[in-house]
C-alpha cells in the first residue's frame, strides 16, 4: 500500500505547484497567500508519503484528497483534478491493501513449507 500511496501523493504534490502557478494569476490573491496554502499542501503531501502505514495516514490522505477538491473554487480546474486523484487515492488504499494481503499469505505460505521449499 505504501508504493502506491506514495506513488499518488508525489503526483498530487506537482498538482498542487502547478495549481499555485495557475492561481498566482488571479488579481484578488495575494502571492503570499497562495504560495502558502500550496507550500503547505505541497509538504503535507510529502510527509505523507512517510505516515501512510501509521494510524492515521489514510484518513490524513483523505483530508488532502478534500482539499484539492475544495481548491477548484479558486482554480476550477481542481474539481476534476482533484476528483482524478482522489480516485487514485481510493484505488490506491484499495488494492494497496489488497497486494499487502497477498504478499503476507504468499510469505506465510513460503515460511510454513520450510527453508527447502521454493
Amino acid at each position: 500500500m505504501r508504493v502506491l500511496c506514495s506513488s499518488t501523493l508525489i503526483g498530487e504534490f506537482f498538482v498542487i505547484g502547478f495549481a499555485g502557478l495557475v492561481a498566482m494569476k488571479d488579481d484578488g490573491l495575494a502571492t503570499s497567500t497562495v504560495w502558502w496554502v500550496c507550500g503547505v499542501a505541497m509538504v503535507v503531501s510529502v510527509l505523507l508519503c512517510g505516515m501512510i502505514t501509521r494510524p492515521g495516514g489514510v484518513q490524513l490522505g483523505w483530508a488532502l484528497q478534500a482539499g484539492l477538491i475544495l481548491s477548484g473554487f479558486v482554480v476550477p480546474t481542481m474539481f476534476f483534478l482533484g476528483a482524478v486523484f482522489a480516485g487514485l487515492w481510493w484505488a490506491s488504499v484499495h488494492y494497496g491493501r489488497r497486494i499487502d494481503k497477498v504478499k503476507a499469505d504468499w510469505a506465510a505460505a513460503h515460511a510454513s513449507a520450510g527453508p527447502d521449499a521454493a
